[in-house]
């Protein structure tokens, strides 16, 4: 039984836990404390979180082809990412 449970740990992709307050902070930087609780909220993995950042930085060649088949998590976190950027935009 213990091997069994060693295998299943060691097939857990890392990034995997639900995201912390912290490592919100360190992949996306300084931004209000409810962009990082809707962004924990959302249950993103810390790679959804790295993909999404890199969307909305404009890196697009990081993300390939799967730009183009962000996940609705992705998505999410995108929109967050970039939501206070459209108003500012619009407000000149």
């Amino acid at each position: 039984m213990a091997s069994e449970t060693k295998i299943v740990a060691d097939t857990v992709p890392q990034g995997a836990a639900k995201l912390t307050y912290r490592e919100v902070h360190e992949v996306v930087g300084d931004i209000k404390d409810s962009k990082i609780a809707a962004i924990v909220n959302t249950g993103a993995t810390l790679d959804d979180l790295e993909a999404a950042a890199a969307w909305a930085a404009g890196e697009n060649d990081v993300m390939g082809d799967a730009r183009h088949k962000a996940s609705p998590t992705i998505a999410a976190l995108y929109d967050i990412l970039t939501t206070d950027e459209a108003l500012d935009d619009e407000r000149g």
